[in-house]
């Protein structure tokens, strides 16, 4: 038996494709190519997600997390500088102005090649996003608040299906 990453790896070897991590339980190591789409013979109780490019949708939310800890950081600086450095909180906000945060990474390399002011600002930038997602990020927090807002929203649309389709409230 091998992981799921490892049958995702080797499904995405026959399709030619890339998967991010694995969930780690237990598959059979078969890869299955339908339609030259590869799939995995999983008894892990895992649903299978096409469409994702050979990524997991894991992969995809980290991604999403990993801008978004970089807009964070960027607000978190903004606000310090903003108390304590006038000059340097005008540099950032051009900065913004010009270079858009949709890929922090990039936004970042952007600022530390503008000039040796902006530098700084971007490794004190980086120094923050590590910080705030290794330290105050609330993990845990955001899984049940994911999962209530899902149970919430699905119980709501049922309910409000329900009395549309009955007329009873």
């Amino acid at each position: 038996m091998a992981t799921c990453a490892a049958a995702a790896a080797a499904a995405a070897a026959a399709s030619g494709g890339a998967f991010g991590r694995g969930i780690g339980k237990a598959v059979t190591s078969k890869a299955i190519s339908k339609a030259g789409r590869a799939r995995v013979a999983c008894n892990c109780h895992k649903m299978f997600v096409p469409g994702f490019g050979g990524r997991t949708p894991e992969g995809r939310a980290a991604d999403t997390l990993h801008n978004f800890f970089t807009y964070i950081a960027v607000k978190i600086v903004a606000s310090q500088l903003e108390d304590y450095n006038k000059e340097a909180y005008d540099d950032l906000m051009k900065f913004l102005d010009k270079v858009p945060l949709k890929d922090g990474d990039k936004f970042c390399s952007a600022l530390m090649r503008e000039s040796g002011r902006h530098k700084a600002l971007a490794l004190r930038i980086l120094e923050v996003r590590a910080a705030y997602a290794n330290n105050d990020f609330e993990w845990e927090n955001m899984k049940e608040m994911s999962l209530q807002k899902i149970d919430n929203g699905n119980t709501k649309l049922m309910r409000d299906f329900l009395a549309e389709t009955t007329g009873i409230e």
